[in-house]
């Protein structure tokens, strides 16, 4: 592994070209833009496909065609431009096609601000489209782990032909950390595509499709999409704990507000406040049973967020009222330091 000193957004970048990348296709939005002049400098002279689309639309439905040739594939956009995705991610995912998508939230509603925000939870999590289906989403807290994550989201995407999110914000998309970039992938160990439409003189068609006219039809591909996600849910679920053993208040965060929450627990422990941390790495599925069992034996569970509370509720359904679920949030891409947490914890310590 090569160590360099990368921009989350570069980082990103360059793990998916290390990890197979054959084409990329976006349309460019802040705060992600170097995402875009990245591959756009990259990826050609690497042996891949760069195109910038007319829209977020065709981008993603550029993605459509390009997975279900067969080839790795991903996009980029933050969070007005994956609204405009959601159609083209609905179909995707009914297909069942491998695929990556990155979005570096921003605060909103609306075209809002390109602040670091964690408002696009409920969107990215419980399907964001329509019908019933879900992504893959993995959530970094550092330049280095959201490298990393790039790799498995290929991985976990290929391996269960459901479309995995990258979900992260401006903070982590333009702040500068040391990266050890993975090795580029061989291609030998990326999986066949025997479902894939690559032509087909000598053996049967394929056709890839997301509809089926007779209900019966398409309630056996829906089917099919749950026992899926049923076996993602039971084996692939990830998380980080922080000083857990002893505590008698947990913080519940994810990715920006994960890596400030891990201040907050040293600033706390300094002060005799046994305080600790659950950071889902997966945000589908959720760690629902890591903070079930923790809830089991502590006092509070606080659930920090930049966002209204959309975690929040998932958090709560994982305590099912063992103990006190309190939540602090912050709107409009306002990021709190970790003392304005630690005054939170302050109120439920003892």
């Amino acid at each position: 592994m090569s160590r360099v000193l990368m921009r989350g957004n570069e980082a990103i970048a360059e793990a998916a070209i290390r990890s197979g990348l054959k084409c990329y296709f976006c349309y460019p939005i802040t705060p992600q833009g170097e995402l875009v002049e990245y591959m756009a400098k990259e990826l050609p002279k690497r042996g891949g496909v760069f195109l910038q689309a007319e829209s977020e639309v065709a981008a993603i439905n550029m993605v459509y065609g390009a997975a279900a040739a067969g080839v790795r594939t991903m996009t980029s956009s933050s969070s007005p431009g994956i609204s405009l995705k959601q159609e083209g991610i609905s179909y995707i995912a009914m297909a069942r096609l491998p695929c990556v998508i990155v979005n570096m939230m921003r605060g909103g509603p609306g075209l809002g601000n390109i602040a670091p925000a964690q408002g696009d939870y409920f969107q990215a999590t419980k399907g964001g489209g329509h019908g019933d289906y879900h992504l893959i989403v993995l959530a970094p807290s550092t330049v280095p782990e959201a490298a990393e994550l790039v790799r498995l989201a290929f991985e976990l995407s290929d391996k269960y032909r459901v479309p995995a999110m990258i979900l992260a914000d401006g903070m982590i998309g333009q702040m500068m950390e040391p990266v050890e970039l993975p090795e580029p992938v061989d291609p030998k160990d990326i999986p066949e595509r025997p479902w894939a439409v690559t032509g087909a003189k000598g053996r049967p068609r394929n056709v890839i499709s997301s509809f089926d006219l007779e209900p019966e039809g398409l309630r056996e591909m829906n089917l099919v999409l749950q026992d899926t996600y049923r076996e993602i849910e039971r084996s692939e679920v990830r998380w980080e704990e922080v000083e857990t053993e002893d505590a008698e208040i947990l913080l519940v965060a994810y990715g920006t507000m994960g890596r400030i929450a891990k201040t907050v627990v040293r600033f706390a422990r300094e002060e005799g406040l046994k305080t600790g941390l659950l950071r889902p790495i997966t945000l589908w599925p959720f760690p629902y049973e890591p903070i079930r069992k923790l809830a089991e034996r502590v006092k509070t569970v606080l659930t920090v967020e930049l966002s209204a509370g959309q975690m929040w509720e998932d958090v709560r359904l994982a305590v099912e009222g063992r103990a006190e679920t309190p939540f602090y949030g912050e709107l409009g891409g306002v990021v709190p330091s970790p003392k304005r947490i630690l005054e939170e914890v302050r109120k439920y310590v003892g």
